[in-house]
């Protein structure tokens, strides 16, 4: 191969990893916290449906001419359907108002080194209003924090805190295993006035405050957010490979490790399903299983719903045998779950099925959010 020639050996340049488009705007659609979804009309006259992040790229309006990603789109990935805007070529937004060398604005980058990384305030940043009071944190005060595998369980795991503790402040940290920007999540948009705050992790951003890890992202939200409780989990769009140990799920074990080293109290929501057709996801999936079982190096309450099918009830306490030895598992009561879950003020679903379609799987995330609330006190 001749110099600067490319190729898919080690070090060559793959072309196309990107699939571009362009188009232009033709009419807003819905929008929600942080996020416009738009119709763009295309060069040949068809149409793509858009996302576009206005704290990023600006907000799109009407006749704009739009660069977009439509890869994930076109490969019919996780996106929810969208091409992602990347620039408003012929109306970029203006600098921030703050100097271009001053930190005052903070300098936590995230999406490190891609086009479109944000410049961020982290909360224990020396400009953060909060820095002294994480300067001197070094600990959780037995917080119980419930970790979970998908984003979907966030709006049952926070269900069954509130149905026993209506007034309990609960932070969510976001982990960046999937969507990194919050602004994503209309779950998350939704159940913003159910929560203390949103804290984004890692080389996730968009929330009410930003972490560079999860250690202080946790401690954010004892200390600067006030919350009873945390749940922690990925934002939408979990990454599986149909491997043991090629999931972005796998974080949950870190997280269990993480509120342990801080002092907290690790819950874990089990991701239990007798409907999911895939055999690796049913009974206990294979995600908590080796989560819990084999990357959480720490003790940690692993919560089952009582009153499962007697037949889901048996894989379960099978599959949950050999993790005895290292974590608690913790049987709770159900009365009143499956109306909080009804109640939620966002529609329930995880991969496609909804609480109808997939009861145990959101039964056991609200039993693991009762169960935080009853640790919470």
């Amino acid at each position: 191969m001749t110099p600067g020639a490319t190729g898919h050996g080690r070090g060559a340049s793959v072309p196309g990893m990107v699939r571009w488009r362009s188009g232009t705007v033709t009419a807003l659609r819905r929008q929600w916290a942080g996020a416009v979804e738009l119709d763009v009309r295309l060069p040949d006259g068809t149409g793509m449906r858009a996302l576009a992040y206005p704290d990023l790229v600006g907000r799109p309006e009407p006749g704009d001419r739009v660069l977009l990603n439509a890869g994930a789109l076109l490969m019919g990935l996780g996106t929810g359907g969208y091409a992602l805007v990347v620039a408003l070529p012929d109306r970029l937004p203006p600098d921030p108002p703050q100097a271009l060398d001053s930190r005052d604005a903070g300098h936590l980058v995230k999406a490190r080194y891609t086009p479109l990384q944000p410049i961020l305030l982290g909360v224990d940043e020396e400009a953060s209003p909060h820095r002294a009071v994480l300067a001197a944190a070094d600990g959780l005060d037995g917080m119980p924090v419930v970790t979970a595998d998908l984003h979907s369980a966030l709006p049952a795991v926070l269900a069954g805190i509130h149905a026993d503790a209506p007034d309990a402040r609960v932070a969510y940290l976001l982990t960046d295993g999937g969507a990194l920007p919050a602004w994503f999540s209309r779950t998350l948009a939704g159940l913003r006035d159910h929560l203390a705050g949103t804290i984004s992790v890692g080389q996730a951003f968009g929330g009410d405050l930003e972490a560079a890890t999860l250690h202080t992202g946790l401690l954010a939200a004892r200390h600067v957010l006030h919350a009873d409780l945390a749940i922690v989990a990925q934002g939408p769009g979990n990454l599986g490979t149909g491997t043991r140990w090629g999931f972005s799920g796998v974080a949950v074990g870190e997280a269990v490790n993480a509120v342990a080293v801080l002092g907290g109290r690790p819950v874990g929501s089990l991701r239990i399903s007798d409907a999911d057709p895939r055999p690796r996801h049913q009974g206990v999936s294979h995600h908590s299983l080796t989560a819990y079982g084999r990357v959480a190096l720490a003790p940690a309450d692993l919560v089952v719903p009582e009153g499962l099918d007697p037949a889901l009830a048996a894989r379960v306490d099978a599959a949950l045998g050999p993790l005895a030895d290292r974590h608690r598992v913790v049987r709770v009561p159900t009365e009143g779950l499956d109306a909080a879950l009804r109640a939620t003020p966002v529609p329930l679903s995880t991969m496609g099925r909804s609480l109808a379609a997939d009861h145990a799987y959101f039964l056991a995330a609200a039993a693991a959010g009762r169960h935080a609330a009853a640790l919470a006190g």
